[in-house]
């Protein structure tokens, strides 16, 4: 386990160099995730390329510190981190939040971002309305009273019936999130409206979605890409909202495919 204090929070995090000087990914989490969710992914891109995964604050093993107000806590972080790895350009790799947090430090920090790639995520996720009822449900009966309902949104009913250990533990890793960073994020992605922001996005974007995400759906994660100048919508089959476990080969395949699209020099490491 590697742990380093940036800023005030202790982040958990794991860097998987690879030889040559392809620009590095940072994968970031989903809500009420820890960076485990990218096992399958990391198992086949370990060697092609430097990858750094972490826990976002309050989430795994990071710390909370003052808390979780908005996205920018999340994007402060992984700036930090980012700078403390001396990574320069990079291409980030955000899952729902995480692709929240990816679109914010691109707004702050274009400079240090060489693609994106969107993964199940929007501009602006749910309302104000159902993030609400939602915290109140969590504050008041932990996360536990909505894991069930969670499950059904993050994997297809196939994964249900036919990978239950999986199942099981995916619920079990959610249960156990830190419920004050659980809740402030999901006060963070209430708040959150990048509508405008996606429109001045001048990178490389992939943006990819499970055909069955009940999360962030197929039509909401097309509508982000409609928005970001040059974007590629993709969707994989048999997915739900986590495809980097349940479809791992694909989203990897579509990865790889979109970096290759990349211009020479954008292989380039700093």
């Amino acid at each position: 386990m590697s742990f380093v204090t940036l800023g005030g929070i202790t982040l958990h995090h794991r860097y998987v160099d690879a030889n040559g000087k392809a620009v590095p990914l940072v994968l970031i989490n989903s809500l009420g995730t820890d960076f485990r969710i990218w096992d399958d992914v990391v198992a086949r891109l370990a060697g092609e390329r430097p990858l750094l995964l972490y826990d976002k604050r309050g989430h795994g093993l990071s710390g909370t510190g003052s808390g979780v107000r908005s996205i920018d806590d999340h994007a402060d972080d992984l700036s930090a981190l980012i700078d403390h790895f001396g990574l320069g350009r990079v291409v980030l790799v955000g899952l729902s939040i995480g692709g929240m947090v990816a679109q914010r430090l691109y707004a702050r920090r274009p400079e240090i971002v060489e693609a994106l790639v969107l993964s199940d995520t929007a501009h602006r996720i749910g309302t104000a309305e159902s993030w609400n009822a939602r915290i109140a449900t969590v504050g008041r009966d932990g996360i536990e009273a909505i894991a069930d309902g969670v499950m059904k949104v993050w994997f297809t009913p196939d994964f249900h019936a036919g990978r239950a250990a999986d199942l099981a533990g995916c619920r079990t890793m959610l249960t156990r999130q830190e419920l004050s960073g659980y809740i402030g994020s999901c006060m963070a992605v209430r708040d959150a409206d990048f509508t405008v922001s996606a429109t001045h996005i001048a990178v490389p974007t992939l943006c990819v979605v499970g055909d069955q995400d009940g999360s962030t759906p197929p039509d909401l994660v097309r509508s982000l890409a409609g928005l970001i100048p040059g974007a590629r919508f993709e969707i994989i089959r048999g997915a739900g909202h986590i495809p980097c476990i349940e479809q791992p080969e694909a989203l990897v395949a579509l990865i790889r495919d979109f970096l290759a699209s990349l211009s020479p020099g954008a292989e380039t490491h700093g």
